[in-house]
C-alpha cells in the first residue's frame, strides 16, 4: 500500500514515510491509494475480541508490513492499556436504540487519546529504528494537545511544541498541558485564535528551514495514523451491537472532521453504516456546506464547546478528495477559491456527500438546555461538545429502527463551566486528576506571529 496526496502533486510514500511527513509536500492531506476491506466474515469473526485485538485487525493492512505484527501488536496492547476502562471504549444505553459512545477513558479524557496514545509509540519506533530525533509541532483547540503531550512525553526521540489560543480553552484543558514539566515538553499560548495557530503549523512543515535540518513531525489529524486509529472504534461498537448482521447509525460532534472521515473509511472498508450525522456548535461550515452548499469562512465565534471553535475544517479536505472522485486538481481548485471568496461544492460531489451524511447545528443556549434534557431523561451529564451531538442524533436520525451511536468525545469534568452554566454543581475530575487545578504550571505567551513561534521552537529543542 502507498499513501497518495489529495491535491495530486506530491510523491506517492510508504506508511512510515506517512507518519513522519504529516503534511504533503503539495500542501495536501495523504490517503491510501487503496482502501482495504473487510468482509462479512471478517467483521463477524472480531464480535467478543478485545478492543485491542480489533484495532490490530482493523490496522495491520494500513501499516502494510512496515511493522512486524509481534512488534504491532504489542504497541496496540501497550497503548489501550493506559486507558481506565477495560473496553476501551465502552457503550452506554441512552434509550432503546440510542447509545453514548464514550471516548474519554483515556489519560487526558478526551478521544484524542485513542489515536495519540498509539501515535506517539509507532513515531518513536520508527525514528528510533532510524537513529533520529524529531520536533512535534501542533495545535489545539483544546484536546489535541493534552492527549499529545501524554502519548509523546516518555518518547526518547521527539520533543514536543504545542500552541493553543492564550485564555480561549477550558482551564481543566490548559492544565493539562501545562503542568506536564516533563524536558521535552514545551506549551506556547498564542495571542489569537486556533485557526491562528493551526496556520502556523502549516506555514511551518510548508517550510521547514528554521530547524536546519531536524524533522518536523504532526501529531493532530494531519496525521494518516491519528485517522487510521480511530478508524477502530467505529468497527468495534458497531460490531457490539451486532454489525455486520445490521446497520448502525454514527452522530459525531465535528469541527476538524478527521473524527468523521475515520467513520466514513471504516465504511469504505465495509462496515455497515447507514447514516453519518455531523453535530456542530454555532462554527457551522460543515452543516452550511451540506445543508446549503455554503462553503465560505465566517468569522470565528467564541462557544460553550471550545474544541468545536474552528472556522477551517483540515480533514474536510479528504472527504472532499473522495467527493470528487479522487481528482486532486478539482480538491485543489476548490480549495484556493475556499481561502479568498464563497465557494460552493460542485453538484455531483453534494450529491454524492448527502447520501451518507446529514447534519445539525446548534448554539450555546441549546447546548446548556439539551445537557440538562439528558440527564433529566438519562441521568447522564453530558459535556458541552457531546451535547450537540445528542441534540443532532434525535433531530436527524433516519429511522427509529437502526441503532444510533453518539460519540461522547469529552469527560464533561474538562468542561466544568459549560455544566455549571447548565445548573449543575459541576463534575468532579477521576481521581488521578483531583489536585490538577493545584499543579505548577509550565508555559509561554507568544504573539501570532510565525518568526517569533519558530525561533522559540528553534531555540528550545534539544
Amino acid at each position: 500500500m502507498r499513501y497518495i496526496s489529495t491535491r495530486g502533486q506530491a510523491p506517492a510514500l510508504s506508511f512510515e514515510e506517512v507518519v513522519l511527513t504529516g503534511m504533503a509536500s503539495d500542501g495536501g492531506l495523504y490517503v491510501p491509494d487503496e482502501i482495504p476491506t473487510l468482509s462479512h466474515d471478517d467483521l463477524a469473526a472480531m464480535a467478543g475480541l478485545s478492543y485491542a485485538e480489533i484495532a490490530f485487525r482493523v490496522m495491520q493492512p494500513y501499516v502494510n508490513g512496515e511493522i512486524d505484527d509481534a512488534t504491532f501488536r504489542g504497541i496496540v496492547e501497550e497503548a489501550y492499556a493506559t486507558f481506565s476502562h477495560d473496553a476501551v471504549v465502552p457503550l452506554n444505553q441512552l434509550d432503546a436504540n440510542h447509545f453514548l459512545l464514550e471516548l474519554f477513558h483515556g489519560p487526558t479524557l478526551a478521544f484524542k487519546d485513542v489515536a495519540l496514545q498509539l501515535l506517539g509509540r509507532i513515531l518513536d519506533h520508527f525514528l528510533q529504528k532510524r537513529g533520529e530525533r524529531a520536533v512535534i509541532m501542533g495545535a489545539t483547540s483544546g484536546d489535541t494537545g493534552s492527549a499529545a503531550i501524554e502519548g509523546c512525553r516518555h518518547c526518547d526521540n521527539l520533543d514536543i511544541f504545542i500552541l493553543h489560543p492564550h485564555q480561549r480553552v477550558s482551564e481543566v484543558q490548559r492544565r493539562q498541558m501545562t503542568t506536564v514539566l516533563a524536558d521535552n515538553v514545551f506549551n506556547v499560548a498564542i495571542e489569537g485564535n486556533f485557526d491562528d495557530a493551526q496556520a502556523m503549523v502549516k506555514a511551518s512543515f510548508a517550510d521547514q528551514s528554521f530547524l536546519n535540518g531536524t524533522r518536523l513531525v504532526a501529531v493532530n489529524s494531519i496525521n494518516w495514523a491519528r485517522i487510521m486509529a480511530q478508524i477502530v472504534y467505529y468497527v468495534a461498537s458497531a460490531v457490539a451491537l451486532g454489525a455486520p448482521h445490521r446497520a448502525v447509525s454514527f452522530c459525531v460532534p465535528s469541527a476538524n472532521f478527521g473524527n468523521v472521515f475515520a467513520g466514513y473509511m471504516a465504511k469504505r472498508m465495509g462496515l455497515p453504516v447507514k447514516q453519518f450525522i455531523i453535530a456542530t456548535n454555532a462554527n457551522d461550515i460543515l452543516h452550511r456546506t451540506l445543508a446549503d452548499n455554503d462553503f465560505s469562512k465566517q468569522e470565528l465565534v467564541a462557544t460553550l464547546a471550545p474544541s468545536m471553535d474552528i472556522v477551517v475544517s483540515s480533514n474536510f479536505e479528504r472527504l472532499l478528495f473522495e467527493a470528487y472522485e479522487r481528482d486532486g486538481a478539482a480538491v485543489k481548485a476548490l480549495l484556493e477559491r475556499f481561502q479568498s471568496e464563497p465557494s460552493a461544492l460542485a453538484e455531483a460531489p453534494l450529491a454524492r456527500l448527502r447520501e451518507s451524511f446529514a447534519s445539525h447545528s446548534v448554539d450555546d443556549a441549546t447546548i446548556l438546555e439539551v445537557i440538562r434534557e439528558a440527564h433529566h431523561r438519562t441521568q447522564e451529564i453530558l459535556d458541552p461538545h457531546t451535547a450537540t451531538g445528542y441534540r443532532a442524533a434525535e433531530q436527524e436520525r433516519a429511522d427509529a429502527a437502526t441503532p444510533v451511536i453518539t460519540l461522547a468525545t469529552a469527560h464533561p469534568a474538562k468542561f466544568a463551566e459549560a455544566v455549571v452554566k447548565a445548573g449543575f454543581p459541576g463534575v468532579p475530575l477521576p481521581p488521578h486528576m483531583d489536585d490538577l487545578l493545584e499543579r505548577e504550571e509550565r508555559y509561554t505567551v507568544l504573539p501570532a506571529e510565525l518568526s517569533a513561534v519558530q525561533q522559540f521552537v528553534a531555540e528550545n529543542r534539544r
